[in-house]
């Protein structure tokens, strides 16, 4: 405004603000063939108020030449591409005010894309701020597609009415869309806006359509990713006329504002209303026209009508020429005369069922409602003008003949069951017959004999307002809740005598009087016929019995077992029985008492007893058929289990008065249960097998268990020695056989102590025992000596829990013997012990006892046995099995060897693999080294990691330390597969690679220990180094880099501006050119110097316009 060009001089005069020129964000995106729009306005300019624009455009194939579009100052200022489009008024330029403008760009084009300048000649007198902004502008293809099929449609006033738009767009950009429908009613007309649904998802109805939007007649619906359905239901004759489809897109451009880039309409659909008749016509229906006194009547008034749910009927009921009700509009019924009375009292009955039909019902008929019925239907409707017509017209008469009643009942009594027992319920059934089925007229009276010629006496009494009230004899079992009595349908009567016993059994009577209420709204009664039914009960006492089984006699240490209660007959809540289970132990006197374990009482609760504590003992209750099973189980059975069962079975009635009274009782038989220990399955490896070393070594002895008898067993190893070495026949040197002795014991609780042998021969500090699984055993004597020799073997004991927890032993079994000859250095002890059938090593070996097998003589074999049989007479016998061993590691690393060969700074890679391990328990520790050329075999560490998953872990020290700028890269691609990657190759890393695994396991103590070690092939690591150029060359040195291409640009550039400045003082000349922006010839800007990163391209200067001469 001329006002805030006011401001903005005053501000510049100041000189608080420059000049500032300021244009519409981009980038904006618009669709080809559309009318494109960019603002533009300048503020803080001084001189003239009238502001002038040019603006250029720079394509992106030549962002540094300029193209001229269209300027407020020239007229000729556009270049040929846009002359033409500027003549023709496609681009021109709206001034908003002095200094805002608008560039208007009708029918856009793919090349109008680019980089659009606003710029403003200088009229400040000098430079200050800036004379120009830029924005871009992206084209993009118009996709957006609406389609509707063209059709002719002819429909009724009051139909339904759906069409279809289908509506897509294939942009790349975030876009919304809009759809809308509209109406044009005739031609020429302008539309009505139906339904829109806005690009926000909103859906706004036009100002005529908003109530029937509000009410569900108009819907729009999304049933796909593109269709859009109109739905109009109640069609009306001013919905006639042309409907189409129009969609718009929206893109949100950078100042957070929408702007409708394309829009597009569908092809029209003609819509054509044919109002409905008006003309209706109306019938009473009934099912019969000839009743008895009492029976109800339904008369219906259908009116047969289109469209009949938006016109008004008042529907007037006449009897006899005498208005009985009338249903307005609204559908409230307005009644006439004594029908008031009677509506009152919920014998007559009208109503609005439908749209289309009325209801007229007389609950109860009397003779004086015989007569004719007339239905009369009166439409009211609004003219144009607003005044109402009124059309009416009447049904045929309908006849009704109304009879007077005329009783003829008959009464039935039926039983669930003629013999129930003790405790069940006695239900009646009463079911009375009767021609007029009046069921509020019906009264019954039960009654009870003993069967032997007593009495009656009354049970209970409904009267017909379905009151009941109690015999005299019954009152207190009724009031309980024991005597029930109920109508349970029209004509039908119950009774429930609950709890039943056998004073019930007797004869039963029910009686049914039939009543008719009079004019006068009294009843009187029309007869009554009764009808008898006998009934016994059956004592439990005489069914009732328990027995007691289990399917295990006999059951092993651990082992569960079930015992079966039976109780007859079948369960009967209202006589439940409650069981005990009761329990005499085998360890105590023959006359001890039993004692109660658990009692499953009448009321379902269970009470466990003191005896119970400490037994696995569950029960569970199965009632199937006709008895009831009471299942006591006891899991993981002991010794404290072991006895004699019995169950006390009690039968109880609950009362009237809600308390329990003991009805019988029973015991069970005795069943008697055996708990015994399991049979042992424990055998061990028991192969003989000599050893012979030289002094200062190291034998190991393996206590090998082939099979336990549980996975819970818990072993007791015992390691004895006999002294002296055996001679050539396999007896002792010394003549006469020594006794074995106790070497040292480790229990089954991992207790360990050492016994009289070791203490003697001083062997604490040089005697080890390990378990190495739980089924292998190991004795290590180090530093061995000549006083060491003997034989040597294990005994194991085989421990079990008990369920109370307790440790029991199940049995003992010795091993093999496994003799073992010390020699002392030089006493041709080697021909020696090939004659004994083993085997000599070096001090420093390990010697396994899996490890060597010899055939020991029959001399020698029969020692051992004898030997065996000494120690076993202690703790019991057990016989040699089988004399095979197995070996205990089989680590195996790949050995296969390699050439790699490598480019400088590439990587390689170095595999270790596993094919074979020990166990599947083992754990790897892996090393890789290196040995380079001139180190003399020394071998450098190059990557640990180990058996615990750290990095540098292993067996070695690594001179890389791991991390994220390390070199190298490991990898465990599976559990027997390791790799390791070394990148950025460098010559120092050539020479010859191997791994070394070692394998680790877990002891019994859960300690990790190390059980073998191996290594790989070995891998050899050529690395080829590179080819130096010039360019490499300057581009690895940073100085000379800089030196090359970027230092000689300033200085030629400062070169060239003292040449000009020089020329400049030596013409004289005071001559100003301008340039574009009004800067003198020698505003120079910036030099701009582009060059390729990798120095393969030379570099390139680049001036912005301007002119030098």
């Amino acid at each position: 405004s001329s006002r805030e060009t006011r401001v903005a001089l005053c501000l510049a005069a100041l000189g608080v603000a420059d000049r500032l020129v300021t244009i519409q964000a981009g980038p904006l995106v618009r669709t080809e063939g559309s009318h494109a729009t960019i603002w533009c306005n300048v503020t803080g300019y001084r001189g003239a108020v009238v502001q002038d624009f040019e603006w250029s455009l720079y394509l992106a194939s030549a962002p540094e030449r300029e193209i001229r579009v269209v300027s407020t100052r020239h007229g000729d200022y556009s270049y040929a591409a846009y002359s033409s489009r500027v003549a023709a008024g496609d681009i021109y330029v709206e001034r908003l005010s002095a200094d805002a403008v608008v560039l208007h760009i009708s029918r856009l084009q793919a090349r109008d894309q680019g980089l659009f300048e606003c710029y403003t000649p200088n009229t400040d007198g000098e430079y200050r701020g800036s004379y120009n902004a830029k924005t871009n502008l992206t084209v993009i293809p118009d996709t957006l597609s609406v389609t509707s099929t063209a059709q002719t449609l002819n429909k009724v006033e009051g139909d339904s009415l759906q069409l279809t738009c289908d509506v897509s767009r294939q942009t790349q950009q975030h876009t919304h869309l809009s759809v809308g429908w509209y109406l044009r009613s005739e031609a020429g007309a302008p539309p009505q806006d139906l339904l829109t649904l806005s690009r926000d998802f909103v859906l706004r109805a036009g100002g005529p359509y908003k109530q029937r939007f509000a009410s569900g007649d108009l819907r729009l619906d999304k049933t796909g990713s593109t269709a859009y359905k109109l739905t109009v239901h109640r069609l009306q004759p001013a919905d006639q006329g042309l409907l189409y489809c129009e969609a718009a897109e929206w893109i949100q451009d950078p100042d957070r504002s929408w702007y409708a880039m394309t829009r597009k309409q569908s092809e029209k659909t003609v819509l054509k209303i044919q109002p409905a008749e008006k003309d209706f016509s109306i019938q009473v229906s009934t099912e019969r026209r000839a009743y008895t006194a009492g029976e109800p009547l339904e008369l219906r008034c259908s009116i047969d009508a289109q469209n009949v749910q938006e016109r008004y009927f008042s529907v007037s009921w006449v009897f006899s020429s005498s208005q009985v009700a009338v249903v307005g509009p609204n559908a409230v019924p307005v009644l006439v005369g004594d029908y008031v009375q009677r509506e009152a009292t919920g014998q007559l009955t009208v109503r609005k069922e439908s749209p289309s039909v009325y209801l007229l019902k007389l609950q109860s008929l009397r003779p004086e409602d015989t007569g004719k019925y007339t239905c009369r239907v009166t439409e009211r409707e609004r003219t144009l003008t607003g005044d109402f017509i009124d059309r009416s017209k009447r049904s045929r008469n309908v006849q009704i003949t109304v009879q007077p009643l005329r009783s003829n009942m008959t009464v039935s009594l039926s039983s669930n069951s003629t013999e129930v027992e003790e405790g069940r319920t006695i239900q009646l059934t009463c079911e009375a017959h009767s021609v007029l089925d009046k069921a509020t007229g019906l009264s019954v009276t039960w009654r009870w004999a003993d069967g032997k010629g007593g009495a009656k006496q009354d049970l209970a009494a409904l009267d017909g307002e379905g009151v009941a009230k109690p015999g005299p004899a019954y009152s207190e079992r009724a009031a309980y809740g024991e005597i029930r009595v109920e109508r349970i349908g029209p004509s039908a009567f119950l009774l429930a005598v609950h709890n039943s016993v056998p004073g019930d059994e007797g004869q039963y009577e029910c009686a049914v009087s039939e009543w008719v209420q009079g004019t006068n709204r009294s009843w009187e009664k029309m007869g009554e016929k009764s009808a008898t039914k006998s009934m016994s009960v059956k004592a439990v006492e005489s069914s009732f019995s328990v027995s007691a089984s289990s399917r295990k006699p006999s059951v092993t240490y651990g082992d569960s077992f079930d015992l079966q209660c039976i109780v007859k007959p079948r369960h009967n809540p209202r006589v439940p029985a409650a069981v005990t289970w009761r329990f005499k132990s085998s360890e105590g006197a023959g006359d001890a008492p039993f004692q109660d374990l658990v009692t499953f009482s009448h009321d379902g609760t269970l009470q466990w007893s003191k005896a119970s504590l400490g037994m696995g003992a569950r029960t569970t209750v199965d009632r199937t058929g006709n008895v009831s099973n009471f299942r006591l189980s006891i899991s993981r059975a002991g010794p404290g289990e072991s006895g004699t069962y019995r169950c006390l079975a009690q039968l109880w009635r609950r009362t009237y008065n809600r308390t329990w009274a003991k009805v019988a009782e029973r015991t069970s038989n005795p069943l008697g249960i055996n708990v015994v220990k399991p049979a042992p399955k424990l055998r061990l490896h028991q192969s003989n097998q000599s050893v012979v070393l030289v002094e200062d070594g190291r034998v190991q002895i393996n206590c090998s268990i082939l099979a336990q008898t549980s996975a819970e067993s818990q072993h007791t190893v015992l390691w004895f020695a006999r002294r002296g070495a055996p001679d050539e026949a396999g007896g002792p040197s010394e003549g006469g056989e020594a006794q074995a002795e106790l070497l040292l014991k480790i229990n089954h609780n991992s207790a360990f102590e050492y016994g009289a042998y070791a203490e003697e021969e001083r062997l604490q500090s040089r005697v080890q025992a390990e378990r190495l699984s739980a089924q292998l055993h190991r004795l290590t004597l180090h530093r061995t000596e000549a006083a060491d020799s003997g034989t040597y073997f294990c005994l194991v004991e085989e421990w079990l829990p008990d369920p109370s927890g307790a440790w029991y032993l199940l049995a003992r079994e010795a091993s093999g013997f496994t003799r073992v000859v010390v020699k002392q250095p030089g006493t041709g002890g080697r021909s020696r012990a090939e004659r004994l059938g083993g085997v000599v090593k070096p001090p420093t070996s390990s010697v396994s006892g899996d490890s060597f097998h010899a055939a020991v003589p029959n001399a020698r074999q029969q020692v051992a046995q004898r030997l065996r049989r000494e120690v076993l007479g202690h703790f019991g016998t057990q016989q040699c099995r089988g004399t095979q061993c197995c070996t205990v590691v089989r680590l195996q690393v790949e050995e296969t060897e390699s050439n790699v060969t490598v480019q400088e700074s590439s990587s390689f890679r170095l595999g270790c693999s596993i094919p074979s391990q020990s166990s599947r328990e083992s754990r790897f520790s892996v090393s890789w080294y290196v040995a380079r050329a001139g180190r003399d075999g020394a071998e450098d560490c190059v990557f640990s990691i180990g058996h615990d998953a750290v990095f540098g872990n292993g067996n070695c020290s690594p001179s890389e330390a791991p991390g994220p700028d390390s070199r190298l890269r490991f990898e465990r691609t599976t559990s027997d597969l390791y790799s390791l990657t070394v990148q950025q190759a460098r010559s120092g890393d050539e020479g010859n690679y191997s791994c070394l695994v070692e394998e680790w396991l877990l002891n019994p103590r859960k300690a990790w220990y190390r059980l073998a070690a191996s290594r790989s092939g070995v891998t050899v690591v050529a690395v080829l180094p590179q080819v130096s150029t010039l360019m490499s060359v300057v581009c690895s040195n940073e100085s000379l880099f800089y030196f090359v291409f970027f230092y000689p640009f300033p200085i030629f550039g400062l070169l060239l501006i003292a040449v000009l400045l020089v020329r400049y003082k030596a013409r004289g000349s005071s001559k100003s050119q301008e340039g574009k922006n009004g800067a003198p010839l020698l505003w120079i800007k910036e030099p701009h110097l582009n060059y390729s990163p990798t120095c393969l391209d030379p570099p390139t200067l680049g001036l912005h316009p301007g002119s030098v001469e």
